[in-house]
C-alpha cells in the first residue's frame, strides 16, 4: 500500500491562496514522497442542508487542475455521502489512515471532521501519535483589501462577487474569477439590437452581482477575445430570471449558436445593470460599455 508523505483535506472550492498555502506547507514537509488532496465533492451541504449549499466557485475539473498545479501529486474526490458524513471522528480517522497512511496531515486551525463536525485538531494530533502522523497547523491567509485586513475563505469570495467586486475576489484567489458553462437558447434580443450575445449555462457556478463587466471570454479553439458581460434580468425589458449574456467585441462570427462552449473572466465591473427608456439610450450606453470594454481589457500577446 502506497505511503502518501503528506495530504490535506477539505472542499477546495475556488482553490484560493489558503488552500494554495496548505499545499505549498505539505510540499515542503515532504522529502519527495507524494501530496494527496482529499476533496468532498459536492459541498457536505447537499447532504446535510439539500437546498441551501454555497453556489459552486469552481467546477470538479476546475478544482483538480488548480490543485495539481498548487503542487498536488493527486487529487481524490470523495462523495459526502450520508454514511460517510455520519462517520465517529475515530472512524473517519481510521478510514484515513487505512486508505492512505500518511505522515503528515495539514489542515487549518478551524478544521472539524467527523459527525457533527465533533472531531477537532486536539482530536487529531492525539490520534496520530498512536497512528504515526503528525499534524501541521497552516496560519490562515490575510490580505488587506481597502484599508483592512481579510481572512481568505471560499464563503468570503463568493460574499465578495455576489456584492460585484469581482477585483477582490480575483485577490483572494490569486486569479480572476472565469465562469465556465455551455452557450444555450436566448431570446436572441442582442442579435436584433445588433450587438449579439451568447447565452450561458452556468450550472452550479456562482453569477456575480447583476450589473456590467468587462474581461475576456475563451472559445473552444483556445482563442481569447475581449467580452462585454452582462449579468441580471433584463430589466430595460420583461424582466427575466438571471442571466449571464456574453457579447465577444469586436468578433465578426456568430456567437449565440448553442452547444459550445465558453469560459469567462471577470476583469472589471463597469456599471450595474439599470431599467432605460426606450431602445436608443440603451444602444448609446450599450455602445459606451463596448469602448470602456476596448479601454480596460488588454489581450494577451499570441504565444502567451
Amino acid at each position: 500500500m502506497e505511503r502518501y508523505s503528506a495530504m490535506t483535506i477539505g472542499n477546495f472550492d475556488g482553490v484560493h491562496l489558503g488552500h494554495r498555502a496548505l499545499v505549498e506547507a505539505a510540499r515542503a514537509a515532504t522529502s519527495g514522497e507524494a501530496v494527496v488532496a482529499l476533496a468532498l465533492d459536492p459541498h457536505p451541504a447537499t447532504v446535510l442542508r439539500p437546498g441551501a449549499e454555497p453556489p459552486r466557485l469552481s467546477t470538479r475539473r476546475s478544482r483538480e487542475t488548480a490543485l495539481l498545479e498548487a503542487g498536488c501529486d493527486e487529487v481524490r474526490f470523495i462523495e459526502p455521502t450520508p454514511a460517510f458524513l455520519s462517520q465517529t471522528p475515530d472512524e473517519f480517522i481510521d478510514w484515513i489512515v487505512g486508505e492512505f497512511r500518511p505522515r503528515w496531515i495539514l489542515e487549518g486551525a478551524d478544521f472539524r471532521f467527523g459527525r457533527d463536525r465533533e472531531g477537532d485538531l486536539d482530536l487529531l494530533r492525539d490520534r496520530g501519535a498512536a497512528h504515526g502522523f503528525e499534524v501541521i497547523v497552516v496560519p490562515e491567509v490575510n490580505l488587506r483589501i481597502g484599508g483592512v485586513d481579510v481572512a481568505i475563505h471560499s464563503g468570503e469570495i463568493r460574499r465578495r462577487l455576489q456584492a460585484g467586486d469581482v477585483s477582490a475576489a480575483a485577490s483572494m484567489l490569486g486569479r480572476r474569477y472565469v465562469l465556465t458553462g455551455t452557450v444555450v437558447s436566448g431570446d436572441r434580443r442582442g442579435r436584433e439590437l445588433g450587438i449579439p450575445t451568447a447565452n450561458l449555462d452556468h450550472g452550479e457556478l456562482l453569477l456575480p452581482a447583476d450589473g456590467i463587466y468587462a474581461g475576456t471570454a475563451n472559445d473552444p479553439e483556445g482563442r481569447v477575445h475581449r467580452a462585454a458581460i452582462s449579468v441580471g434580468t433584463k430589466p430595460t425589458f420583461e424582466e427575466t430570471p438571471r442571466v449571464c449574456e456574453v457579447h465577444l467585441v469586436d468578433h465578426a462570427g456568430p456567437v449565440d449558436e448553442y452547444g459550445w462552449s465558453l469560459a469567462v473572466e471577470f476583469q472589471h465591473r463597469l456599471r450595474e445593470q439599470i431599467a432605460y427608456d426606450g431602445i436608443e439610450p440603451l444602444l448609446e450606453q450599450l455602445k459606451h460599455d463596448l469602448d470602456e470594454t476596448r479601454r480596460r481589457v488588454e489581450l494577451p500577446s499570441r504565444g502567451e
